[in-house]
């Protein structure tokens, strides 16, 4: 793996970086921030809340600055999360299976007649 310290993406040494195509990488440090995942706030906050009951570090960076998402809106705001070289495995596979986590099975009423027969049974 190299590592783009402009963009800081990890990418595959017969590559170039993802991000800005250039193939000037390095080996990674373990202290080297790598980016993990790109995300609205709420993404964001879920995967950061994963990643602090795992105890694995992370920096959580938007992109529009302050002043830009405040006079946007921070609907608008995009976040990139980034974790330390020496945690990234661990944070890559738990973003992972977040974002693959199969969705809940329970099944909603889709009208109110479907509810009113719910309680009525009850």
């Amino acid at each position: 793996m190299l590592y783009c310290e402009n963009c800081r993406r990890l990418y595959k040494e017969d590559q170039v970086c993802p991000e800005c195509r250039k193939a000037k990488g390095r080996a990674p440090k373990e202290d080297d921030a790598c980016f993990v995942f790109s995300g609205g706030q709420i993404w964001t906050d879920m995967l950061c809340e994963v990643f602090s009951q795992n105890d694995i570090p992370f920096i959580r960076q938007g992109r529009l600055g302050a002043g830009m998402a405040m006079l946007t809106g921070l609907s608008n705001e995009t976040y990139e999360v980034y974790t330390p070289y020496a945690r990234y495995e661990e944070a890559a596979e738990i973003t992972e299976a977040f974002l693959n986590a199969p969705e809940a099975e329970e099944e909603y009423p889709e009208s109110e007649a479907e509810m009113e027969e719910e309680e009525e049974e009850e």
